[in-house]
């Protein structure tokens, strides 16, 4: 696999409130609950598909 070992962090910045139940469930997947939250996760095509589905609430910080 071409991204073995390869890391993403990813940080919380809108509000689940109001949002479809589909979208708190993918941000808790993540690890994230609370605004400004960051999570360190692998950087597979899963976790990717993830965060794009919830694009509006995260962001990426930083990618190593």
């Amino acid at each position: 696999m071409a991204n073995a070992g390869k890391t993403i962090v990813v940080e919380q910045t809108g509000s689940p409130i109001r949002r479809p139940a589909v979208q708190r469930q993918t941000l808790i997947g993540l690890g994230l609950n609370k605004i400004r939250r960051r999570a360190t996760l692998e950087d597979t095509p899963e976790v990717r598909g993830m965060i794009a589905s919830v694009s509006h609430l995260v962001r990426v910080v930083d990618e190593a």
